[in-house]
């Protein structure tokens, strides 16, 4: 919505105001755009230490401390625009110096509504947060119409956009609870905010000193097409600061072992990517005379280097960057990046790139293009060989043991236990009446059987089974429920969203209930209806399934999650109703399931592709032509 809307709105104001007067306003506007960093920063550092905190208290009381900080700063930049409206002018070409004094009312409140869009961010209220960011859209797209049409012209637009940011602050008020005192260190909070600065000062630079140079080496008509050019790269930007606004505060209020999982930020890289190219390429293909059509005739390029080609050029740059900002406030979200320092130098060398390379609209974008990729291999070549090399997923334990092996048990035995927990789920439904007694009664004695129940399991487990490492020595142990801690959750689905990054069985056992309201009805139910089954005597529960390196290091539940918490949760004291299995292996680490890095789910995947020719119903229904595991059911 934010998008179209300010797609619609730029058409408007350049059908209107023709190239020219597009320029102007577009220049002014870049100034509020370039003095966002301060707001920006604001609201990212503002979310992220929100989301740290563990009160509303004190969330309350960091948004109060970085609300007055931003107001100061609010003021002085505002004087600041005012005292030197004449000097900027001059050197924008522009024809009126009371736009800088209308820019100057916006920004008085704009760098205060960066805190408080970071409390709503930070509170994980994405939604407030989207509907703030559509209502300043639409008061800038409706009063820049009507002022217009009233006569105003770019003072129009301009004022209109000053209106916008007004009425996003007043918009947004925060909820707060309680007064406490804030508690953030003064120099934690002052290297998160120079940390954040510096990022958005480079990206800053970076998406809009080509606006303001252009509109200072060119004429007023060539700034105005380049204007409209930009436009697009800010439609483009504004998907991916969708994209970074919903996973920062999110990995913010993780920890480390969270974070290692490469999903979150591989899924951000590709809806960037898929998103930003099939835009630009939807430019590419676009014929010059829509553009003409949507913003006037004035705004035509003639020659082989046209509009479709000048905006799917700058786009592709625009794309390029989008990644790198991904991967950069990434990495801030959990600590201070020095990316952010090599972003700022990047857009430093762009400006005299721009300076010494201008003989045309095309050469200025050719310039930024080949500058944001330099600096994608700069900021995603250390993040990878990190990735690659990082020996730290899963975390070391003095004196860790969080069971004792008492017995070596048969894979087939391990596999057994594993499918009767799970031989009720509809993937099985086919054959819970033909083969349910070799199922729940099974004769590990017999090949046959365990063949049938082997290819039985790989209906549904095929690709999860084939990541365990060859030659795994399976036990059957007994927990040490002084050491229950060093036993994690598997992470997937409800898990994730309850663990915030610590997956220790007895962490998520204690969040259970506070985290409720977040979770799936049939989630809690289903953990419910364990604990009640669980203080009966009659009820057989399978096995818990683990897997490790070694009984003296961290566990991991392969199968058993609910059960296991479901226990901890009603009578831990009857812990021994529960049998458990440990699958061990030195070679664990190769094993996604056990430990998530970017080459354990590399091998995944490329498992996963050699694993598609293989049929499991087809080789389950052989396995029970040539060996008919029936004859003890029909007996």
């Amino acid at each position: 919505m934010t998008i179209a809307t300010n797609f619609v709105y730029n058409i408007v104001v350049a059908r209107f105001l023709g190239p020219k007067g597009f320029g102007q306003a577009t220049v002014v506007y870049t100034l509020l755009t370039l003095l966002s960093a301060v707001m920006l920063s604001l609201q990212i550092v503002s979310s992220k230490v929100v989301a740290q905190q563990s009160t509303l208290e004190g969330k309350a009381a960091v948004y109060r401390a970085y609300h007055r900080t931003a107001w100061a700063l609010g003021l002085v930049v505002a004087l600041a625009l005012l005292f030197f409206r004449g000097s900027i002018s001059d050197y924008l070409n522009l024809q009126d110096s009371a736009l800088v004094a209308l820019l100057a009312i916006g920004v008085g409140f704009y760098i205060p509504l960066g805190p408080r869009r970071g409390y709503v961010q930070g509170t994980y209220g994405f939604r407030g947060l989207a509907l703030n960011l559509v209502l300043e859209g639409a008061v800038r797209l409706l009063g820049s119409y009507l002022l217009i049409v009233a006569g105003f012209g770019v003072r129009g637009v301009i004022a209109a956009n000053a209106a916008a940011v007004i009425a996003a602050y007043f918009a947004i008020p925060p909820r707060l609870v309680g007064q406490a005192r804030n508690p953030l260190h003064f120099s934690y909070a002052f290297r998160e905010t120079v940390q954040a600065v510096v990022f958005y000062a480079g990206q800053m630079l970076i998406g809009n000193c080509g606006i303001v140079m252009v509109n200072h080496f060119f004429a007023g008509h060539e700034a105005g097409i380049y204007a409209a050019v930009a436009m697009v790269g800010r439609v483009i930007f504004t998907m991916t600061s969708a994209v970074v606004n919903t996973t920062f505060p999110l990995v913010a209020g993780t920890n480390k072992e969270d974070r290692r999982d490469l999903r979150v930020i591989a899924t951000s890289l590709l809806l960037v990517l898929g998103s930003g190219a099939g835009l630009a390429i939807a430019l590419c293909v676009t014929p010059p005379w829509v553009w003409t059509h949507l913003f006037g005739s004035g705004f035509a390029v003639a020659g082989r280097y046209n509009l479709s080609y000048l905006l799917a050029l700058y786009g592709l740059a625009i794309v390029i960057y989008s990644l790198s900002a991904v991967i950069i406030t990434f990495e801030m979200s959990y600590k201070i990046a020095n990316t952010s320092l090599v972003q700022l130098a990047f857009s430093v060398v762009l400006i005299g790139g721009i300076d010494c390379f201008h003989s045309s609209l095309r050469e200025v974008i050719l310039v930024q293009l080949l500058l944001m990729a330099v600096l994608f291999v700069m900021v995603a070549v250390p993040f990878l060989v990190n990735s690659l090399t990082g020996s730290d997923e899963v975390p070391m334990m003095l004196s860790c043991r969080p069971v004792r092996l008492l017995r070596r048990v048969s894979e087939d035995e391990a596999i057994a236990e594993f499918l009767k927990s799970d031989f009720a789920t509809p993937v099985f439904k086919n054959y819970q009446e033909t083969l349910g007694p070799i199922v729940t009664a099974p004769d590990l004695g017999n090949p046959e059987e365990n063949a049938a129940r082997r290819a039985l399991f790989f209906l549904r487990h095929l690709a999860l089974w084939k990541e365990i490492p060859p030659r795994t020595e399976w036990y059957e142990a007994t927990l040490n429920q002084d050491e229950l801690h060093s036993i994690r959750v598997f992470p997937r689905a409800q898990w994730r969203k309850l663990a915030r990054g610590n997956f220790a069985v007895t962490t998520v056992t204690e969040r259970l209930d506070d985290y409720r309201q977040i979770l799936d009805s049939a989630f809690i139910s289903k953990i419910d209806a364990i604990g009640k089954d669980f203080l009966r005597e009659d009820v057989d529960f399978g096995a818990v399934i683990l897997i490790g390196i070694s009984e003296t290091e961290p566990l991991t539940i392969l199968d058993g999650n609910h059960r296991l918490v479901a226990a901890l949760l009603t009578s831990p004291h009857r812990l021994h109703k529960l049998r458990f299995l440990c699958g061990i292996s030195p070679r664990m680490r190769e094993c996604c399931w056990y430990n998530t890095n970017l080459p354990n789910l590399f091998r995944y995947g490329r498992n996963m592709v050699a694993h598609t020719w293989r049929d499991p119903e087809a080789e389950l229904a052989r396995v029970l032509k040539d060996s008919p595991p029936l004859r003890r059911a029909e007996a």
